[in-house]
């Protein structure tokens, strides 16, 4: 018994390969799951399938059954292989494998396992086809070289780029028309990169405007699109006119790379926190939001001011990570007068250091609620507190900026409210001793 299927062969680095067009029901059929978790990284021919990752394209599949495309499958097969030739097109033929042939994807696994995901919820998928280029398999070893040489020089293309060229995000349509609309956008982003060189003539980049939009107006369709682009629109232009600086670079009286070096607010943390404070302001404010706006002229938004560090700034350094950049929109709220609830205005308080214990609710004995969950975490070696004190241990004072560098580069903890947690409960317990408020506070090891 053999499976046959019409292939293009060629040759390329001195080996024969083969090129076949794969209906989607054959998927399921020829290729199976391979756990590479279960084997050591040496023993594995490539990396482990992330879960995770099949739902996503999966969806692109039934949401795009008219138009999604993939690059082609590779893999690997063990049988003895037979191609027969057509007269006319010595090239083109049949290729005739053992039906008991083993099939190894090479590149391509995630793919696969959507299209048998996506089969699933729509069998009407079934007749369609994907090429698939076939080599045979030699060793270990040559698998692992193939995923190697496959990936080596694969370069993601920019966020920036995916934004201008996916022409079904309706979002990414919108924040198109801005960056040409809005005064202070025009001519003003860079469409390509996702940062800017130092020297780059541009203020934003398209990704962060689309970041900070995306948190303005959320989910865009069809139905709702114009609101949004009015929104977006509108916004964004207030929001020039109340920061000077912007209206400087637009006016050619302050370079971009300068204002970049001095300022926070053209990065796309802050401009993350600016379009989700503009959310809650809309909703707060629908007929007169446009006013309240002026306030963001009061704020000093100097990379050297005190107020960004535990915000979006560690020493020098402007942070973008999911927590950063949630805390400065919180930020951002606070700025502009926004009511805050408790837990909001208590987290603002540690990140400025300015959390007094009896501040913070209390678990009965005036100790907030968070105190004894970390204190029963400092025998735990691994935990955050523990690192903590042993990092204060170790240097017997340090300043904030120095310990929270060092817990980030060495363990990967990000700048949140869970370090000034750790520090109220070190000095509470009388671990250390805290001198100086804010960025500038220094701690002292008390005791071991």
């Amino acid at each position: 018994m053999k499976i046959s299927f019409p292939a293009m062969k060629g040759n390329m680095g001195k080996r024969d390969y083969y090129v076949a067009m794969i209906k989607l029901n054959l998927i399921p059929k020829i290729f199976s799951y391979h756990d590479w978790g279960e084997l050591p990284p040496e023993q594995r021919a490539q990396r482990v399938l992330q879960k995770s990752r099949i739902p996503e394209i999966t969806q692109y599949i039934l949401n795009n059954e008219d138009g999604y495309l993939f690059s082609s499958l590779t893999a690997s097969y063990n049988g003895e292989e037979v191609f027969r030739p057509y007269v006319e097109s010595p090239e083109l033929g049949i290729l005739e494998l053992p039906l008991d042939s083993q099939f190894e994807i090479n590149d391509g696994q995630h793919r696969m396992a959507a299209i048998i995901e996506a089969l699933k919820q729509n069998p009407t998928l079934a007749n369609e086809t994907i090429s698939v280029v076939f080599f045979p398999f030699q060793d270990l070893n040559r698998m692992q070289q193939m995923f190697s040489d496959l990936n080596r020089t694969v370069k993601v293309t920019s966020k920036s780029l995916n934004i201008l060229y996916d022409h079904r995000d309706l979002l990414g349509q919108l924040v198109l028309d801005a960056v040409e609309r809005v005064s202070v956008f025009k001519n003003m982003v860079d469409k390509d990169r996702v940062s800017l060189p130092i020297r780059s003539p541009k203020l934003f980049t398209l990704s962060a405007v689309y970041g900070a939009s995306r948190e303005l107006v959320g989910v865009v369709t069809s139905i709702n699109q114009d609101e949004k682009a009015e929104i977006i629109n509108n916004y964004w232009e207030a929001v020039g006119a109340n920061i000077r600086q912007w209206k400087q670079v637009q006016q050619g009286e302050l370079r971009p790379s300068a204002l970049r070096a001095e300022y926070v607010h053209s990065h796309a943390v802050v401009l993350w926190g600016i379009g989700a404070m503009g959310k809650a302001l809309i909703q707060e404010y629908p007929t007169n939001w446009q006013s309240k706006l002026t306030q963001l002229s009061d704020i000093d938004w100097r990379r050297t001011s005190k107020e960004w560090q535990g915000v979006c700034m560690q020493g020098t350094d402007i942070v973008n990570r999911s927590q950063t950049r949630k805390i400065t929109a919180l930020f951002m709220k606070y700025k502009m007068g926004f009511p805050l609830t408790s837990s909001e205005e208590n987290l603002i308080k540690v990140i400025r250091g300015e959390i007094e214990d009896e501040t913070i609710g209390n678990s009965g004995d005036g100790k907030p609620p968070y105190y004894y969950n970390y204190l029963q975490q400092i025998g735990n070696p691994d935990s955050m507190i523990s690192r903590m004190q042993r990092c204060i241990k170790g240097h017997k004072q340090i300043s904030y900026e120095n310990m929270t560098k060092i817990m980030q580069e060495q363990y990967g903890y990000q700048i949140s409210g869970s370090i000034g947690a750790c520090i109220a409960v070190l000095k509470g317990e009388e671990y250390i001793k805290v001198e100086g408020r804010g960025a500038d506070r220094q701690f002292i090891c008390l005791r071991d």
